[in-house]
């Protein structure tokens, strides 16, 4: 009979007289971490060294930081108001971010915050780089003796559900259980904000030993901000979302690829003709590009997509709205079956419709409107989201293969990776330093599963340049120190420049097709190497189509689809006011002209000689519109001038 608490200074008094000294932790990733009771928890042991705490996680959430100048100008008041003055920050992150977790206090996650603990030496040296699958079997080997956890519980009821989070916590105590070890204490936090979803997220009856309800006022859950879609991000959506076949399956990743991704193939369902005519204003022989005839198509989706992906964000909510996300599947082997074969009856269909799912993820994470979406789903369509375990997500061995082999027809799972080789490499996680930018998460998984399913495909998305010290790159690297997935399991690559169909290919076969993605400034520089290096016959001619790759062209053919609102700068709705919008279009222009110190000196004389303000309510946003001191004078010319740049390059 689990013990109940409303106060969390007394449920964590009982916790800590249950366990011994060294505590061994586990909380989930992302949105299903209880912030309230792991910094109650992290300041009794803070300066305790007799309780050494082992906290092992993924995704510690922390809300930007607002920085200096006009970024903290325009952050200020959008974090309070996205966020609210009473969010938790976890208090371990913020003394990750300094290197200063105290000596017998360790955190190891498996997966970060994109980019955001490149600087902490605590987090990077005790990153545990696992796959998804194998997080489980992890944790009981660091033999766990706490999970804490937060739930939802049912409205005017006693059930509780694992919600946003029912990737591995079920599997990490089958796994202690497996190895004959204690099984851990399990605690839950009630959050009454977190949406309730059922079927497979319920907890089994029991399974929790100790659950905290704290009273309120309840802090909001962790929104993700959307960002804007630029033109090199719209296009990779929609050359991407041509290799999407009718009656798929679909897995996607978190980001503004995956947006763009999201509104193109709602594009191809709801307006074919526009969308084909954005394609053919990007690359008029798509439609007869091998790939797309092998794997894809361009028509509306007549019997629709099933979802099936560890994590269900914004985009799957645009899919299921648009009815793009509609194919049901169903736990019944025999019933999949017959399906498959043409063979199933009026009462096979009546069950699938009853009680088929269309989407199948392991945790959420989204926008304050995808939860508010989320909790006011009608019975029938909450139904029809199925939260699953990872292994059942994420593999299919271990599991009933047969079963998932009929359910994952055609499915083409998309993510997305920094760089590639030309030889069909991906580098998605870390940086050939070692430093790891984010995590393996379930890529390996999903690449592997497009490889062991007969008509699956793996893609992965990635822009054709970065910009890094003021200085434009490559994204195509002829070899790079660290790759995250290997080249022999190379399978398709989309950027902004089209499709590169490596799968099954020679070397040079290879370094053709990624070379004709390339950005047309750094060709010749890749072709060099390949030739060099053997991989390249000596008298290779590049065709004249590839002069095309440039940002240049890129939005010229882009340019009628952003100006009739065919493309919008936030596909999937913003938290940002139309002001702000504005904003966020100046300081990226800002940003782009500022990256090198020289870049910097000519944008401030330009600033210099500014234009009057012709956006007095953005100026006013920004607490500029009467500046005080040279500091903000400054300040308020380089916004002039960003908000003139910004506004003649939208049009």
């Amino acid at each position: 009979m689990a013990r109940h608490f409303t106060d969390l200074e007394a449920a964590l008094e009982h916790v800590l007289a249950r366990l011994p000294p060294d505590l061994r932790v586990g909380a989930p990733l992302g949105l299903g971490k209880p912030h309230r009771l792991l910094n109650a928890l992290y300041a009794r042991i803070e300066d305790d060294p007799a309780r050494p705490l082992r906290l092992y996680t993924a995704l510690s959430l922390d809300p930007p930081v607002p920085g200096k100048g006009l970024q903290a100008r325009f952050l200020e008041p959008f974090l309070q108001r996205h966020f609210g003055d009473d969010f938790p920050r976890l208090a371990y992150v913020q003394a990750m971010k300094r290197d200063a977790l105290p000596g017998h206090v360790e955190v190891e996650e498996f997966y970060l915050q994109s980019g955001a603990l490149l600087g902490s030496a605590q987090i990077q040296q005790r990153y545990a780089s696992l796959n998804y699958t194998h997080v489980a079997d992890a944790l009981a080997h660091r033999e766990l003796n706490l999970i804490v956890q937060k739930m939802a519980r049912e409205p005017d009821g006693e059930r509780l559900s694992f919600s946003c989070n029912n990737d591995i916590t079920q599997d990490t105590v089958d796994a202690h259980r497996a190895r004959g070890l204690p099984r851990p204490l399990l605690v839950a936090e009630i959050d009454p904000r977190l949406p309730w979803l059922g079927g497979t997220a319920l907890a089994p009856d029991g399974f929790f030993d100790v659950v905290v309800e704290p009273p309120g006022p309840h802090p909001r859950l962790f929104g993700l901000p959307r960002q804007p879609v630029a033109d090199a991000d719209y296009a990779i959506g929609l050359y991407a979302s041509a290799l999407v076949r009718d009656g798929g399956t679909l897995q996607i990743g978190i980001g503004a690829l995956a947006d763009a991704l999201c509104h193109a193939l709602v594009l191809r369902h709801a307006d074919n003709a526009r969308y084909r005519r954005a394609l053919a204003a990007l690359d008029p022989e798509l439609e007869r590009h091998p790939a797309v005839l092998e794997s894809g198509g361009l028509d509306p989706f007549e019997t629709g997509l099933y979802g099936c992906s560890e994590m269900i964000n914004e985009g799957f909510k645009h899919l299921v709205e648009a009815g793009v996300i509609r194919r049901k599947v169903v736990d019944d082997p025999a019933l999949m079956q017959r399906l498959a074969d043409g063979t199933a009856n009026l009462g096979d269909q009546a069950r699938l419709q009853r009680d088929g799912e269309y989407l199948h993820g392991a945790f959420y994470l989204g926008s304050p409107d995808f939860y508010a979406w989320l909790r006011g789903l009608p019975e029938e369509q909450c139904r029809a989201i199925g939260m699953r375990r990872i292994r059942e997500i994420n593999q299919l061995y271990g599991n009933d293969e047969g079963l998932e082999r009929l359910q994952r027809r055609e499915a083409r799972f998309f993510n997305s990776c920094m760089m590639a080789t030309a030889l069909g490499a991906a580098v998605s996680d870390a940086l050939e330093d070692g430093r790891v930018v984010s995590g393996v998460g379930g890529q390996y998984n999903f690449v592997a599963m497009a490889h062991a399913l007969p008509d699956a495909r793996s893609a992965l998305m990635f822009r054709a340049v970065r910009e890094s010290g003021g200085r434009t790159e490559s994204n195509v690297r002829w070899n790079y120190g660290h790759a995250t997935i290997p080249r022999h399991l190379r399978d398709l690559y989309v950027n902004e420049y089209g499709i590169a169909d490596l799968r099954h290919r020679s070397d040079e076969d290879c370094v053709v097709a990624m070379a004709g993605i390339a950005d047309a400034r750094f060709r010749r520089q890749l072709l060099d190497e390949a030739t060099a290096n053997g991989k390249l016959r000596k008298d290779f001619a590049a065709p004249a189509h590839w002069e095309r790759n440039t940002p240049q062209r890129l939005a010229e053919s882009l340019a009628p689809f952003r100006a009739d609102g065919t493309l919008p700068d936030y596909p999937l709705g913003s938290d940002f006011t139309p002001v702000e919008q504005r904003l966020v279009r100046a300081l990226a222009w800002l940003q782009a002209r500022t990256g090198s110190r020289a870049a910097k000196l000519r944008t401030v004389l330009q600033a210099l000689a500014a234009p009057p303000a012709a956006d007095p309510e953005a100026m006013q946003r920004m607490q500029l519109q009467a500046p005080r001191g040279a500091d903000d004078w400054l300040q308020a010319r380089l916004l002039r001038l960003a908000l003139a740049g910004s506004r003649r390059e939208t049009g």
